[in-house]
């Protein structure tokens, strides 16, 4: 049985977040957050259509495709960072950490959309609300990832590297679109504790909070609904990331 997630009103995030770790908003309450229409997010959301492979799973999985942009955010202003490369230490993803991951960038439509940009600011000024112990101006640096997981291999892993955390303040996963599919359960644990959740972000347009300090999380695998098809199923997301003091690098950059 898919399990709905927890939520809570808009006006409550910033509580919600730091009561419990964690909160999820329903598809009206993100687009009256993000300030623009189902329908401009459904133009944007053309993109995932056009994913490369990601060419550096372990695993040996072709289940993953992704583009990936940075941002800084300072003063109410989104700026579009210069491509780099996505890095995270082996103490956070013991699968993929520790190395220069160059995936493609996301295309520019979607990159300088205003859509994506107002979203970036308001999520921000959420997390401001809710990081009040700490100076506002700091600038935040932001990464996006598109992601399509699919069932080309029978199986699709979200997480292949398992329950984790991001080394970062706080995670962003909407939900773009499901199809075809089964599984995808969303788990979410107590980083130093034993009290979870889990549920199924089943809605396009659903989307869930992290305070990745106190929240450990992952995504159970995919399979397709009907084996026998024809078409392969997928699970499209947007995963976004908030840091402050600077982006993750390697210790060589």
């Amino acid at each position: 049985m898919l399990l709905d997630p927890p939520q809570t009103s808009l006006a409550s995030v910033p509580t919600a977040i730091q009561d419990n770790g964690y909160v999820a908003l329903s598809p009206e309450q993100f687009f009256e957050l993000s300030q623009h229409k189902l329908n401009e997010w459904q133009d944007l959301s053309g993109t995932w259509k056009n994913l490369p492979a990601d060419a550096y799973l372990k695993d040996g999985g072709r289940y993953r495709q992704r583009r990936h942009a940075s941002f800084v955010i300072k003063n109410n202003s989104v700026t579009l960072a210069p491509h780099r490369a996505h890095w995270q230490p082996v103490s956070y993803n013991a699968l993929h950490g520790g190395i220069d991951r160059w995936f493609e960038p996301c295309e520019e439509t979607f990159a300088n959309s205003s859509v994506l940009k107002d979203f970036l600011l308001n999520l921000a000024l959420q997390f401001d609300q809710t990081q009040k112990s700490v100076d506002s101006a700091k600038p935040w640096f932001v990464e996006v990832h598109q992601f399509r997981i699919d069932t080309t291999d029978g199986i699709g892993r979200p997480t292949p590297e398992g329950a984790h955390r991001d080394g970062v303040e706080y995670v962003a996963v909407l939900m773009l679109e499901r199809h075809g599919i089964k599984g995808g359960e969303t788990r979410v644990f107590e980083s130093n504790g034993p009290q979870g959740q889990r549920f199924t972000l089943q809605k396009p347009f659903s989307l869930l909070l992290l305070d990745d300090a106190r929240v450990v999380h992952e995504t159970t695998p995919i399979q397709p609904m009907d084996p026998k098809a024809s078409e392969q199923g997928w699970r499209d997301t947007l995963v976004v990331t908030y840091r402050r003091g600077g982006f993750q690098d390697s210790p060589s950059t």
